[in-house]
């Protein structure tokens, strides 16, 4: 058993002094505030551990590479496919462990890896079929974070149009195809496995429903949803739905679906979202590198929808970033502060639920032992309330980091990786040369 004593923690009913956090194994077995120092001490505010949504653990090789002659979504995702197409498991790995440990330096503890980079150049399976999913497995469990692998059905163009070159790599043939290989993974301590469907335009309306039934029921679903216009435009020329009704009208909405983006939606897209009690998580850093817009946050909030975040592209990683854009977000949309309350951003930030670790993301007995220590004495955090780290800190704040009753990052430092930064140049600068 270990003892951790935080100067402040921020409890399920607020924020305390002196707090014991008591720890055995990979849980809390016991929080106490107003207690004397003793075992490990955390100077500043510890948090629960915050969730990373939404990632595609390779996009962080486009960062700062994608805005030559100003671009469009569509120019930056050719400029993806090409990296896609260089990618074998054992770069992948390497990219990834790199990408992690970022992602634990910057205060998450979980990971939903939207993944759809199954197989090798051309589409032909490896000889192992998960190959690219168990570099991701390998590459989590080096960086110390957990990971779901939400597993991507991609079996399309786009609406009726078949697969490139590239997005062959992607397809499985079909949905009972995709998830017999997904069956083939084997889930460990802080490793396990959902589905998702890329998007209605990835995914044929008659398998949208196999998808949903090939995902075990107690494990997450995500989409990509109403990302952009032109999705929208698609689907109702298609299927006179738009992509959220075309979800209800096939029985996939339900309260273990978190929709991605869901950035141009409509009144009806919001009550349907709301009474299926489904999650959306919004990544305010890709959508505004993308030009994505803004989406309906606090409307979707209202209406029942649970809210969590991501980082997606990786374009930024920094946990408190993408928390407090979703206030800032509304701020500029709706022209009134206030939109959120700081518990409200913190819900939302660790909702570990939404990519199946339920037990994670409070400071209780019983939770997962996963939180974060923020410093309150840098030139962001000095003089503010505690509460006030949602809108003050960054990334760069964290100075301790435990997952699963690991101690992955000590004084800012990861513990498992040597500089990981150094990881991150040699093998993204690999893999343009490639």
């Amino acid at each position: 058993m270990t003892t951790y004593w935080c100067e402040r923690a921020w409890l399920p009913d607020g924020i305390a002094e002196a707090v014991r956090i008591e720890v055995d194994g990979g849980a809390i077995t016991s929080v106490a505030a107003n207690t004397p120092r003793a075992g490990v001490v955390l100077d500043g505010l510890t948090l629960p551990g915050f969730a990373n949504g939404h990632s595609h653990a390779f996009h962080r090789a486009l960062r700062g590479r994608t805005h030559h002659d100003r671009g469009t979504f569509w120019t930056w995702r050719e400029r993806m496919y090409s990296l896609a197409s260089r990618l074998d498991p054992d770069s992948y790995y390497r990219l990834a462990r790199g990408v992690y440990a970022e992602m634990v330096l910057a205060g998450y503890t979980s990971v939903g890896e939207f993944h759809y980079l199954h197989h090798a150049p051309g589409g032909m399976p490896y000889a192992e079929p998960n190959a690219m999913g168990e570099a991701l497995r390998q590459a989590a469990a080096d960086a110390g974070i957990r990971l779901t692998l939400l597993d991507t059905c991609y079996l399309a163009g786009g609406i009726d149009v078949e697969p490139d070159a590239v997005q062959r790599r992607f397809s499985d043939g079909s949905a009972t195809a995709w998830a017999q290989r997904v069956g083939e993974l084997r889930e460990q301590d802080t490793f396990r496995v959902g589905g998702a469907i890329h998007s209605v335009r990835a995914v044929p309306e008659d398998q949208l429903s196999e998808v949903d039934n090939g995902t075990p029921s107690d494990r997450p679903l995500h989409i990509h949803l109403s990302e952009q216009r032109a999705e929208n435009e698609q689907c109702m020329a298609a299927y006179h739905w738009t992509p959220t009704g075309l979800l209800w009208d096939n029985g996939v909405l339900s309260d273990r679906l978190t929709a991605v983006h869901a950035t141009h939606l409509t009144p009806g897209d919001v009550k349907w979202l709301g009474e299926a009690e489904s999650r959306v998580c919004f990544c305010p850093t890709t959508e505004r590198d993308l030009g994505d817009g803004i989406g309906p946050a606090r409307t979707l909030l209202d209406a029942g929808v649970r809210l969590c975040v991501g980082s997606d592209s990786n374009a930024v990683v920094d946990a408190f970033e993408e928390t407090r854009a979703l206030e800032l977000n509304e701020r500029l949309a709706s022209e009134q502060r206030g939109r959120f309350s700081a518990e409200e951003l913190l819900a939302a930030a660790t909702d570990h639920g939404a990519i199946g670790w339920h037990e994670v993301g409070r400071l209780a007995a019983g939770a997962g032992a996963d939180f974060v220590t923020v410093g309150l004495g840098s030139v962001r955090t000095a003089g503010i309330e505690p509460s006030g780290v949602v809108f003050a800190a960054s990334g760069a704040d964290v100075r301790n980091v435990v997952v699963a009753g690991r101690e992955i990052v000590r004084d800012g430092a990861h513990q498992l990786i040597d500089r990981p930064e150094t990881v991150l140049a040699k093998e993204i600068e690999a893999l343009w040369q490639s």
